[in-house]
């Protein structure tokens, strides 16, 4: 608040307001007065005053009650600088001063008279003041109609330069008299002479626009009721018949009791003004058709991209499926005919009595047998359904007792580092996969250096954040990295691209199945980590497998597995055998009753659940993962333990399955063995789970 006029005089000084008489004098009063002294505070010498005394016009005119004993920072703290400079320098200087101020606090001006009261020891100052918000506010509005009156003044001029006006009006309103000129009386088509002759209301509208009439009623009959300008477009029909629009511009003015007396005004020619927003509204309706238009035409081009960028995924899938079906039935083929020829040797060797052949087909067909089982393997690796069986590992450990076996494999021309991270965090990993895993990547890196070079190994702790394991395709969190690298020939970014696919291969032709590295891709996302290549061209690879950290049990020791073919268990043991393969569930059966078990069949869950229910004897489950009939092998073997918590489980399965696995993690008295199998293997798995294993 600033002060918005002072001025110095010489007003009498204030008496004690002890003397009753004149007390009664000052409370006759309307006017404010009171007297405040000025006080030290927090913020200084004289930085606050006291009202020490106030009439009751105080209330009258501010509306605060009892203000005596209030301080001027009670009573406007966010404005009390403004009021100790004013009566402040009334105090320093005797001069008694006259200025109109805001009182923010309450919202209104005063007109206020100050004077020091003397001796000037007292340090106080007499206040005499009105409230003159009502006269600052119609001040205020008459500014304010000047300020629009001088706005009306200036349109007008500078329409009448423009040429822009076209007539004029007078409208004595009680008595309904339309004056009009000349230029008024064309622009609504009357006969000019009519602009002698005053005219009516109903006159002058009836040459309006019929769309246009109801509108300008209800404006005139808004501003008759307000006072004040005027303006209103519409359009009236001239002499030639036709519609033109026109802008009305004026003014009404108000009695004292409200009612309308007079309105004056001008009419604007505004149809090329009008032409001109007309076109610019087509333009703009145009030019949204076309961005309609546009937008439908790119979205049907997006939609021809999808299904172009669609039909090159499937084609691209197609291509995909059809190289790993090639590259089986190619396997295949050569594994089935090692069979099938052992097979046929075997049976004419057996029809001529020649049996001392019959071993070396025998041991032809199982190589043949075991080649089919690597090849599913690795397949059932990539797709991330291989039976794993993780154990919390020290992956620096894996790598060393693997040193030996990696120099053998690679060759005296490679030369062998090992850098082992101190401190690594353990993995929860299958080791044997691992290993298997580790070994593909170092006959990768030898292929790569046909020349001889150096292939590095190394572990470390990895901590990926969102931004490195989105580009790993992994959680953000903590991992162990294992890295492969050679300084071989390196590969470019079209063969990094592929090198994971299944089949895929740079090798000469029988020189590399394409597996090696799939089954490295699957291996590792189905650990729950990631497998990534850093290659460049003459200068090597680098392939590392990121396993996620595990915060589990400490690691678990490594036991050699004897793989000797076991004795049979101490006394005959009841087993039953679930599968809806007749062929396997036939082998199973022979080969634990050449171990001397009594062994039940059923090939499916539920006639399984039959047998368990009436046969309390059976000692052990063997069943199949994936049975037919709404019932798997691990909802089978959840049944049975229900009643029987001690019976344990063997699963047979051709891929993981985490109905039966769990992630890894099987109860106690289960355990799982993946087809084919052998059957020293599968005699040994069942000789543990009856000797309590």
């Amino acid at each position: 608040m600033g002060g918005d006029r002072a001025e110095d005089g010489a007003d009498p000084q204030p008496v004690s307001s002890e003397d009753p008489a004149r007390r009664a004098l000052f409370e006759a009063i309307d006017d404010g007065f009171c007297i405040i002294e000025f006080i030290d505070g927090p913020h200084g010498p004289l930085s606050d005053y006291l009202h020490i005394e106030a009439n009751s016009g105080y209330e009258r005119q501010t509306g605060i009650p009892d203000v005596v004993g209030k301080r001027l920072r009670e009573i406007e703290p966010n404005n009390a600088d403004v009021w100790l400079e004013l009566y402040g320098g009334v105090l320093r200087t005797g001069k008694t001063v006259r200025f109109e101020q805001e009182f923010a606090a309450i919202g209104r001006h005063i007109e206020v008279s100050a004077s020091r009261v003397e001796p000037q020891s007292l340090r106080q100052v007499s206040v005499l003041f009105r409230d003159i918000t009502a006269r600052r506010q119609a001040e205020d509005a008459l500014r304010a109609s000047e300020a629009l009156a001088r706005e009306n003044v200036q349109r007008v001029q500078l329409a009448l330069a423009a040429g822009a006006i076209i007539g004029t009006w007078s409208w004595d309103v009680p008595a309904d008299r339309f004056t009009v000129d000349e230029g008024f009386a064309a622009a609504f088509g009357f006969d000019p002479a009519l602009s002698r002759t005053p005219l009516s209301l109903d006159h002058v509208v009836s040459a309006v626009h019929p769309d246009d009439q109801a509108g300008l009623s209800d404006s005139i009959r808004a501003a008759l009721a307000r006072g004040g300008p005027y303006a209103h477009q519409f359009r009236t029909r001239r002499g030639d018949g036709k519609y033109y629009w026109l802008e009305a511009n004026g003014r009404v003015d108000l009695a004292a009791d409200g009612s309308a007396l007079g309105f004056p005004g001008v009419l604007l020619d505004i149809e090329g003004r009008r032409a001109m927003e007309a076109e610019r509204d087509r333009a703009i309706a145009a030019l949204r058709a076309l961005t309609d238009t546009l937008e439908h035409r790119v979205e049907e081009r997006t939609a021809a991209l999808l299904q172009a960028e669609e039909a090159l995924r499937q084609a691209q899938k197609m291509e995909a499926v059809g190289q790993l079906t090639g590259g089986l039935a190619h396997d295949f083929n050569n594994i089935l005919a090692g069979i099938s020829g052992s097979l046929d040797l075997m049976r004419t060797r057996l029809a001529q009595g020649r049996l001392s052949d019959i071993d070396r087909y025998l041991t032809g067909a199982q190589s043949a047998v075991k080649r089919a089982a690597g090849l599913t393997q690795r397949l059932l690796a990539f797709s991330r359904r291989q039976t794993l069986d993780p154990k919390p590992s020290d992956i620096n450990r894996i790598v060393a007792d693997m040193h030996d076996l990696i120099s053998r494999s690679v060759g005296p021309g490679i030369a062998i580092e090992t850098v082992a991270a101190g401190g690594l965090w353990t993995a929860f990993v299958d080791v044997g996969q691992l290993e298997n895993a580790l070994l593909n990547l170092c006959i990768n890196a030898r292929d790569a250096m046909p020349d001889g070079g150096r292939l590095t190994i190394e572990t470390g702790n990895r901590w990926l954040d969102e931004r490195a394991a989105k580009e790993r395709g992994v959680a953000p969190g903590q991992y162990i990295s294992l890295c492969v690298s050679d300084t071989g020939t390196g590969m470019p970014p079209d063969v990094v691209e592929r090198a994971f696919d299944p089949f895929f291969t740079t090798k000469p032709i029988g020189q590399g199945t394409g597996l090696g590295l799939s089954m490295v891709y699957g291996f590792a996302g189905q650990s729950g980590g990631a497998a990534r290549i850093y290659s460049e061209v003459g200068k090597g690879t680098m392939i590392c497998i990121y396993l996620p950290r595990h915060f589990g049990d400490g690691v678990e020791a490594e036991v050699a597995a004897d793989l000797a073919r076991p004795e049979p268990a101490a006394g005959q043991s009841t087993i039953l055998v679930v599968d809806d393969e007749p062929l396997v569930r036939m082998v199973a059966v022979e080969i634990l009753e050449e171990l001397g078990h009594s062994v039940l069949e059923a090939d499916d869950g539920p006639s399984a659940l039959k047998i368990l229910t009436v046969r309390p004897d059976i000692d052990l489950l063997i069943t199949d993962v994936g049975l037919p009939n709404g019932m798997n092998g691990r909802q089978l073997a959840d049944a049975v333990r229900v009643q029987r918590p001690e019976l344990n489980v063997l699963f047979i399965t051709g891929y993981a399955e985490n109905a039966v696995l769990n992630h890894g993690h099987l109860e106690r008295g289960m355990q799982v063995i993946t087809k084919p199998f052998a059957s020293e293997a599968f005699a040994r798995r069942v000789g543990e789970l009856l000797n309590g294993g």
